[in-house]
């Protein structure tokens, strides 16, 4: 496993090329630029943007992971719907073309008044265009463990990826710390219902509750080899604290195996 960043929150201010910089400096090898920050990396950039982007991940040595759209299929307006997936496919485009591995969608909550199943059914039936799109491209979907609404519950991300059935969507896990996720102290029940598709994966404050070690270790367990990505609180000094973040990353992996 490799440690990215998330933009959200602690690299949200930061330039493309301080963004770079910090993550090098810092040990971080991969990111998710996250839509509206400060990098910049969005929908309708011109091609000489686009490849100035790649150029520079590529002289950085730091890899783009993904981009992390807030698109989201879960509406009872079929236009709404279509709207998201047409927006993510352009993003699968423009991922292509920046030279990153993939782009994060998610759900955002359950309608009140439409059974669980019938949302999670066209969600994934959603996704399993933006898939298709995803394929053409050469990148792959992260769907996040996100939402209220129980549509962050893992067992309802499983209802959504059986009825997606396509390749190149898997699933970010999101490292919820909520009893969603966690029964009595443990996720490992939770995190089985979706093993088979984890392709991502967020990580938050690595001092808090959540059981960390036991998290890694079911990763490599299911054969993860990609990114662990923080998502935490805004600094502001980000290089420090994305130093200490690393440390105790490291002194919570499990021997190799």
């Amino acid at each position: 496993m490799i440690l990215g960043l998330v933009t959200y929150q602690l690299g949200q201010a930061m330039d493309l090329p301080t963004l770079l910089e910090t993550c090098r400096r810092t040990g971080f090898e991969t990111v998710e630029l996250r839509t509206t920050h400060a990098h910049g990396v969005e929908l309708g950039l011109s091609e000489a943007a686009q490849q100035e982007v790649r150029t520079r991940f590529e002289d950085s040595g730091v890899s783009l992971w993904g981009l992390g759209t807030t698109c989201e299929y879960h509406s009872p307006d079929p236009a709404v719907v279509a709207a998201n997936i047409e927006e993510t496919k352009r993003w699968c485009e423009l991922a292509a073309h920046v030279g990153a591995r993939g782009v994060k969608v998610r759900p955002n909550g359950l309608p009140a008044d439409v059974p669980a199943h019938q949302t999670a059914t066209q969600i994934g039936v959603a996704l399993a265009e933006c898939g298709r799109a995803a394929a053409d491209a050469g990148v792959q979907i992260y769907l996040e463990v996100h939402g209220g609404g129980g549509s962050a519950r893992p067992a309802v991300i499983r209802d959504i990826m059986l009825a997606c059935d396509h390749p190149s969507v898997g699933v970010c896990w999101n490292s919820n710390n909520t009893a969603d996720e966690v029964v009595d102290g443990s996720i490992a029940d939770r995190f089985a219902l979706v093993a088979p598709w984890i392709n991502s994966c967020h990580i938050t404050e690595l001092t808090n509750s959540y059981p960390w070690r036991e998290l890694f270790a079911l990763l490599q367990a299911n054969g993860y080899e990609g990114a662990t990505l923080a998502e935490t609180a805004a600094s502001s000094d980000p290089a420090r604290v994305m130093s200490y973040y690393r440390a105790l990353w490291q002194a919570y992996q499990p021997p190799a195996v």
